[in-house]
């Protein structure tokens, strides 16, 4: 209500302000604000640039639009064929393959680290307090 009352004071008086000022103000005189009166024709005037725009896109659209991929060449690996082998028995030729084989070393699981656990404290809660609620002004009752 406080706030009211002074919006409505305050603007009265701005308004009566504005009203005196208009009153006391000399006006302009109209002719001088007129643009036709000085000789200018609006109409007339016209704006030109100099930036060229870029030409417009033009899409052909009677042109098919099935895409056929271009033909690839494919080059086949040429494999020579394996040199003769001199007359060996079976049993020396497994041998020898098996002497060229590695056996790949057999990994070890790694030991995942154990990690500390932590064991939790108890916490105390503090003391409770209690206060008595302070009485609110007299303008702040509203919420």
């Amino acid at each position: 209500m406080l706030l009211a009352r002074y919006f409505l004071s305050v603007g009265g008086v701005l308004l009566a302000l504005l009203f005196i000022a208009d009153a006391v103000v000399p006006k302009v005189p109209a002719a001088a604000t007129d643009s036709n009166d000085l000789g200018i024709d609006k109409a007339v005037i016209r704006i030109h640039t100099d930036r060229k725009w870029p030409e417009p896109v033009v899409f052909d659209t009677n042109i098919p639009t099935t895409i056929v991929p271009a033909q690839t060449i494919k080059a086949e690996a040429v494999v020579p064929p394996p040199a003769p082998v001199a007359d060996v028995s079976a049993k020396t030729r497994v041998r020898e393959s098996f002497a060229q084989f590695v056996a790949p070393e057999p990994k070890k699981p790694e030991a995942k680290p154990q990690r500390k656990r932590k064991i939790a404290r108890s916490r105390v809660a503090p003391p409770m307090i209690q206060v008595a609620q302070q009485p609110r002004f007299g303008f702040f009752n509203t919420w």
